[in-house]
């Protein structure tokens, strides 16, 4: 754990170097940029060239696609108690991300012209849910059901599968219950790249969609433009702003949730008041590793993502905040600080409020997707949501009265562009 104080001179710079570490390196850059040029290049060959590299999978290309019966019998498979938590997972997603579906709406502007907005489901959109050793189910239900509710026609997921080329059946568990029935066993880079430019078993979409590893995050990167990507959600982060209230073994558990992820590049942040708090967080954060199955792969994470920072107030740790943007905020004070803190902090992902909201449950089951944006990509992206499987058309329509008044101002624009014909266009319908 490293251990930064806001009063310090040179805190900015250290703040910012630390959260500089995010950035993929250049290795990255170029490897990701080497693999989306060969699937775009070979395409199917490509695919399967890279699914044997990475996850050791003999994946013949007609074999991308999982079969409809598999899907089938994952749900009809699934332990009773696995499927009551998925329902209502599911029913908390759906509830939630229902009342964010924007409506059309028509209305008349000052000139008489009618205007408005229609939306429309992108046609096809695909989305990455990460597999391999930690298949997160969840990520299923907090990307495909957004998908669903859109009404997108087609819903094409990605997934990595294990060296036997299977996917968890309870990933495709999920999968069915959702309702999707296009599903591919690709993952990394590779999938992205599939999804992106196509190849002969796999048909391009128009949008890229859901969370990934550091290498994932980057070919969404590289590819936008070529297609619509949601954000840049990549290794998971969580910041925890504690005051003396703070329950020790509360901040302990919700920081090595996050850093049990385990891809070594996840970033943990913990804002306290004092000195103290920080160490007796920290040493039963310490206790409290021992007892978890992935302990190796969480002290990495800790060794190098793990920044204490004491300030000297909670308006102090606003500022710090605000700066990270961080994907997960946990609010751990006392009752009468967190409408100050919930007002004062405008970029996190999603805000955690109070001792008894880790941020697993936001993972697995509160309503609001998981998807959020990390590496501060927050300052600019917002977490997933219907919209963002959406477009939004504008609508305009003048008559012959409107129009009247509408070239008055198309006339002095058209002169101050100096763009004649603009005006023009407007005017011939006056005569």
């Amino acid at each position: 754990m490293r251990l930064l104080r806001f009063s310090s001179k040179t805190f900015q710079t250290d703040l910012a170097n630390f959260c500089r570490e995010a950035v993929v390196p250049k290795e990255i850059s170029d490897s990701v940029a080497a693999i989306l040029a060969d699937v775009r290049t070979r395409g199917d060959e490509a695919v399967v060239y890279y699914a044997a590299k990475f996850d050791g999978a003999k994946l013949r290309a007609r074999e991308f696609l999982v079969k409809s019966a598999e899907l089938k019998a994952a749900l009809s498979d699934l332990p009773a108690d696995q499927r009551k938590a998925m329902e209502a997972a599911h029913e908390n997603v759906l509830a939630f991300n229902r009342k964010s579906l924007p409506a059309d709406w028509i209305a008349k502007n000052k000139q008489g012209a009618l205007i408005g907005e229609v939306h429309h489901p992108i046609r096809r959109v695909g989305l990455y849910v990460p597999g391999g050793q930690v298949p997160l189910v969840s990520t299923v239900l907090m990307t495909a059901t957004l998908a669903k509710i859109a009404g997108c026609p087609e819903i094409a997921v990605f997934t990595p599968s294990n060296a036997s080329g299977k996917i968890a059946p309870s990933l495709l568990a999920a999968l069915a219950l959702v309702g999707i029935e296009e599903v591919y066993r690709i993952g990394g880079v590779q999938a992205i790249g599939a999804m992106t430019y196509g190849t002969a078993n796999v048909p391009a979409v128009d949008k890229v969609f859901g969370p990934g590893n550091a290498y994932v995050c980057e070919a969404k990167r590289q590819v936008f433009g070529t297609v619509g990507v949601d954000s840049l959600p990549g290794p998971s982060e969580v910041m925890v702003i504690a005051d003396e209230t703070a329950p020790v073994n509360y901040a302990a558990a919700d920081l090595l949730a996050q850093a049990e992820h385990g891809s070594g590049r996840e970033k943990i942040y913990l804002v306290a008041t004092s000195e103290e708090k920080i160490k007796e967080i920290e040493t039963e954060v310490q206790q409290q590793l021992k007892l978890l199955s992935r302990s190796e792969k969480t002290q990495r994470v800790l060794n190098d993502g793990f920044l204490a920072i004491q300030v000297g107030s909670l308006s102090e740790a606003v500022q710090i905040a605000n700066y990270v943007a961080p994907e997960h905020l946990e609010l751990m004070v006392k009752d009468s600080a967190t409408k100050q803190l919930v007002k004062g902090i405008t970029t996190a992902g999603a805000i955690m409020i109070g001792a008894n909201t880790p941020t697993a449950l936001g993972d697995f089951t509160a309503g609001p997707s998981h998807v959020l944006p990390t590496g501060r990509t927050g300052r600019f992206f917002s977490g997933l949501r219907v919209s963002d499987f959406l477009r939004r058309t504008s609508l305009i329509q003048y008559d012959a009265k409107s129009v009247v008044k509408g070239s008055e101002v198309v006339a002095a624009f058209a002169a101050m562009e100096k763009l004649d014909a603009h005006g023009k266009s407007a005017s011939i319908r006056l005569k």
